[in-house]
């Protein structure tokens, strides 16, 4: 959520699509944040998805291999029990899958058109296969609620503190900003 909210800070036009698309379903919805509500919310799908490409939680995921594995186009074979790292960072920030990385673009990459033309492993947020991540729904779930809890009453802003562009933390076991996150808040507005 923090980088999530970082990125609608610094590009505010975005916020107010992500909002629009909030109220709208939140209207249908008597105001309440239902199950239904937030599986209607195709846009807050894709930027969250878009925030987790742009800043995985991890950076890289170990594997070990189970049995020897020749790798394609090369003579190298893996031997059972050798460890493989899976530079999850490195693959969504590829210009070859992900044109123009840095930019923050939820539509780009994450209309089901999109995903499809993409190979199936270089989005790997959550890891893939028997080992992938056995809380991500819980997890993006509970990211859902809490934004649409936020940007329902709040607006989100760079503030004076905020780093642009943000500064990573080398130092952190898990994806952080170095010096931490500084964003302005404010009541929301509401027409």
């Amino acid at each position: 959520m923090t980088f999530c909210l970082y990125e609608l800070s610094v590009n505010p036009d975005l916020q107010e699509h992500l909002r629009a698309e909030i109220d709208d379903v939140l209207e249908k919805h008597d105001g309440n944040i239902t199950y239904d509500a937030i599986q209607e919310m195709n846009y807050l799908d894709k930027v969250i998805s878009e925030t987790l490409r742009k800043y995985p939680p991890l950076t890289m995921l170990v594997r070990e291999c189970s049995k020897p594995y020749k790798i394609s186009g090369t003579d190298i074979i893996l031997d059972t029990g050798s460890n493989v790292i899976l530079p999850v960072s490195a693959l969504h920030h590829d210009p070859k899958y992900y044109p123009e990385p840095e930019r923050f673009d939820p539509e780009r990459f994450f209309s089901e058109e999109e995903k499809q033309k993409r190979p199936h492993f270089v989005y790997l947020p959550f890891g893939e296969g028997p080992r992938i991540c056995i809380g991500m729904r819980f997890g993006l779930m509970q990211t859902k609620v809490g934004l649409v809890s936020l940007l329902s009453k709040y607006q989100f802003k760079v503030s004076q503190k905020t780093t642009v562009p943000l500064v990573i933390d080398p130092k952190s076991f898990i994806l952080a900003a170095a010096g931490g996150m500084w964003l302005s808040i404010e009541n929301r507005s509401v027409n």
